[in-house]
């Protein structure tokens, strides 16, 4: 039988002065090696890392923060409920995005999502307290509180998606964005219908509260300029709110032959709707929308034709910014980023 008397020397944590007598350095210079200091030469450094994996020595996070000024935290703040984050893939898919590239640069994702006003003074109240060393926010609306939030405690942060002010043209603090081309894909999709000789086409239209969704209202209108305004009918993004935009649209106009619809999870719900009303796709109404959620896509009857924007790489692209400004000896930021998209061509359009 194994000896249940416990063992002090196996049972004690290894210290930071172990680390040092084991390596031969001093403890200053073991304290800036494994806090992530600079100044100290290479081959003390392999020493160092040598007795810290020797020894199986843990490096006390308050004093890493102390040396670095880090925390090593990253918020991630979604202005969306958490119904939506946690059933619209669109969320899951950025947020893996942004959980890989932090992992490769040994930070953690600590996510908040805000369900309603009163989610801002918690929000405000973490990030007064100091807790992360910068902020990547999206899914943001256009009374938002947190972009002066965010200035006010001058965290560094980075946005996904345009944001309002930048939109509007205003002069506001320069805080990057990732986003993508949403009005050009629209123009994309919009051509492609036109193009299978479509001309009583649709829209259903994001909610008006999002640069994205307006972008794309935007796209449609710049290929289609004299279309009426019956033929553009508000949706929320979510399944639900697509089939009751498609109902609305078929009600006030019978003869539409297309509809781009602003994302997929609408268009799915506007599948839905179409069966029902024994409207066949594409041969009686033609379907594109937009983002390239494979999972919602390729699973709809029939498949969605698409716009496809990449959101797991948008997510990384963020991480990267935030890092090129937090590891910047100047403070100077790096530019905002716009991908771009790509049609993806399925059996409903």
């Amino acid at each position: 039988m194994p000896d249940p008397t416990p063992d002090p020397q196996r049972d004690v944590r290894p210290t930071l002065e172990a680390v040092a007598a084991r390596a031969g350095v001093s403890r200053a210079t073991a304290s800036r090696v494994v806090n992530g200091g600079a100044g100290v030469r290479q081959p003390l450094v392999d020493q160092v890392r040598k007795a810290v994996d020797e020894l199986g020595y843990i490096p006390n996070h308050a004093a890493r923060t102390l040396v670095t000024r880090r925390n090593g935290a990253v918020a991630v703040i979604i202005d969306e409920p958490e119904f939506r984050v946690f059933s619209d893939p669109f969320f899951s898919r950025q947020i893996r995005g942004i959980s890989r590239e932090l992992n490769a640069h040994d930070a953690q994702l600590v996510l908040l999502l805000v369900e309603g006003s009163g989610d801002f003074e918690r929000v405000t109240r973490y990030l007064a307290g100091g807790h992360v060393d910068g902020v990547l926010a999206f899914s943001l609306h256009t009374d938002d509180e947190l972009p002066s939030i965010i200035r006010r405690f001058r965290v560094p942060t980075v946005y996904g998606g345009r944001p309002e002010h930048a939109a509007r043209g205003q002069d506001a603090p320069q805080v990057p964005y990732v986003d993508c081309d949403n009005r050009g894909g629209a123009r994309e999709a919009v051509r492609h219908l036109v193009s299978l000789g479509r001309r009583r086409i649709a829209h259903i239209a994001g909610p008006r509260d999002q640069v994205s969704a307006l972008d794309r209202i935007d796209g449609y209108r710049d290929v289609l300029p004299d279309a009426g305004g019956d033929f553009v009918v508000d949706g929320d993004f979510t399944t639900e709110g697509g089939a009751r935009a498609m109902a609305e649209l078929l009600d006030a106009r019978p003869d539409v032959d297309a509809v781009f619809v602003s994302n997929d999870l609408m268009a799915s719900g506007a599948l839905r709707v179409l069966r029902e009303r024994g409207l066949r796709v594409p041969e009686d109404v033609a379907v594109v929308g937009f983002d390239d959620m494979t999972s919602v896509a390729e699973a709809t009857d029939p498949p969605l034709t698409t716009v496809r924007q990449d959101v797991e790489g948008m997510g990384r692209l963020m991480v990267r910014l935030l890092m090129e400004r937090l590891n910047s000896d100047t403070g100077a930021w790096p530019g905002s980023v716009v991908t771009p998209t790509e049609l993806v061509r399925r059996a409903s359009a």
